[in-house]
Formats: C-alpha cells, structure tokens, sequence
C-alpha cells in the first residue's frame, strides 16, 4: 500500500518543494514530480535550475531523452510513469493512478488556495486507510 507523507506548513509551496527534492536527489531518491498545470511546471523547472543557490537539482522533464539517467522526473500526466517509487504531488487534485507508487508526497503551503484542497486530500486518504505521515515543515525542511 502507498505511504503517503504529507508535509504541511511551507510559507512557499514551491520553494519548499524545490528544497526537499534537492534532499531526495542527494540521498539518491527517484522522484516523479506531478504537475499538470504548464505554468506551475515552466516555475519549478526554472527554480530547480537555481536551487540551491549555489548549485542546482539535476531534473528533465519525463519524456526527455536523459529521463532513465535522472533522479528527479517532472511529468504532466502519469499514464505511463517511468517508475513507481516515489511521487512528489505539485497539483491541487488526487494524482490518478497514486496507488500504483510505494510513496506519494503531498507539500502543503498555508496559502488558503493551497491548504484546503491539501485538507480534502488528506481525508481522501485517511477515509480509504491510506498510511499517513504529517509533519509541520514551517521551520523549513
């Protein structure tokens, strides 16, 4: 069953996103970053080309050529998913498929836009008997 880790309190969702993927690549974790939205996913790329501020987060997008070289996958829909390790939820909805990965990461910021559909999230799971981790990252990650 997928362990789903929810941290929650980040004053910037995707700062806090770009800090804790910059962990997971460093410890050697592959990650499949969800994100539907264009925009968002233009945002992230960009920040992790900078983060940390004195290197970067070596990332591509899914279906790029280096993907099977890449620690950190950022994909636009997860109807093929190069893996099914870790999925790193940046969309405000139920990923589809999430199941199908050992562990599915929710950043929650306290942004009311953010933090509500994180709260419907969150129940989603607990109603279906999900295993669930919260952590307050307030403090940073």
């Amino acid at each position: 069953m997928t362990q789903i880790t929810f941290l929650h309190g980040a004053r910037d969702r995707l700062r806090a996103i770009a800090a804790w993927l910059g962990n997971a690549s460093s410890d050697g974790t592959r990650v499949l970053v969800y994100v539907p939205a264009s925009e968002r996913s233009e945002q992230l790329d960009r920040l992790l080309w900078t983060y940390p501020a004195t290197g970067f987060t070596p990332h591509c997008r899914a279906e790029d050529k280096l993907a099977a070289e890449t620690p950190i996958l950022i994909a636009s829909e997860l109807d093929n998913p190069p893996h099914d390790g870790c999925l790193l939820n940046l969309s405000d909805e139920i990923p589809t498929g999430f199941s199908r990965f050992q562990q599915l990461i929710e950043i929650i910021s306290v942004e009311d836009g953010d933090r509500l559909p994180g709260r419907e999230r969150f129940r989603f799971y607990r109603e279906r008997g999900y295993p669930l981790d919260a952590r307050d990252i307030s403090a940073g990650i």
